[in-house]
């Protein structure tokens, strides 16, 4: 059994059977108990995530009735275990109890853990195999098929932030690596995706110049320039500045 928040939220059991509840506040509250696994999940918690500043007078009950439902789920479509309760009352709130691999989320955040440790320990080929293992599992935006509301979307920034840097390191790792023509079509992407991120476009500049290619490498640069200028009125940061002039002065 798994639990997908990375992309569309879905619920795959062992047998391969992909469950996704149909009711949105359903959707929305097993969300939200997901994103914070095996901690007791508190009802204002979730009547802040549903609702906002603006609840119903039966905001208390109708949280009461989507947990109730989603345990439902889990007896209708046997995804746990005859004897395993995944979701149980446990004052002041709601805990859903869950092994780490359970969780695509904690298995993400796992897999980015160790493949930082690894290239702090030196390890870039062992670090670009765990932190490529990480990205793989993003299907698209977190819970892009669920209705989010203030708390959740801290929680999709966070992944998202981490993502980021899940990225940036494995570009890093990839470089130390001597691979800077393999990461150019993939830096193209990401600096069209995040054009305010001066890591990838600083990475791109650098793997266009490794790869002989000054006058894209320039091009790029001037790129980036233009970007932050008309954007942001800023000009690019002391870091890229050096990239520019190492390729104007191999």
């Amino acid at each position: 059994m798994r639990f997908n928040l990375i992309g569309p939220f879905e619920i795959i059991a062992d047998d391969g059977r992909v469950c996704v509840p149909s009711a949105p506040k359903v959707c929305q509250t097993l969300a939200l108990l997901l994103s914070r696994h095996n901690e007791v999940v508190t009802p204002d918690c979730l009547i802040q995530e549903l609702w906002g500043e603006s609840p119903p007078r039966s905001a208390v009950t109708a949280v009461q009735t989507y947990v109730y439902s989603a345990r439902r789920i889990f007896v209708k479509e046997r995804l746990a275990p005859t004897g395993r309760t995944l979701l149980s009352t446990k004052p002041p709130g709601y805990l859903m109890e869950l092994e780490d691999g359970e969780v695509d989320t904690r298995i993400f955040e796992n897999l980015l853990a160790r493949g930082h440790a690894e290239f702090r320990a030196g390890n870039p080929e062992c670090a670009v195999q765990q932190l490529r293992r990480a990205l793989a599992l993003w299907r698209g935006p977190a819970l892009c098929n669920v209705p989010v509301g203030n708390v959740l979307a801290g929680h999709t920034a966070h992944l998202e932030e981490l993502r980021i840097h899940a990225l940036e390191l494995s570009i890093e790792a990839e470089h130390h690596l001597g691979r800077q023509r393999e990461t150019i079509p993939e830096l193209r992407v990401l600096v069209h995706q995040y054009p305010f991120n001066e890591c990838f476009h600083g990475h791109l500049i650098s793997a266009l110049n490794h790869a002989g290619r000054r006058a894209e490498a320039l091009q790029a640069y001037r790129q980036v320039h233009r970007i932050l200028d008309r954007e942001l009125g800023l000009e690019p940061s002391p870091g890229l500045q050096r990239l520019q002039y190492q390729v104007l002065n191999p």
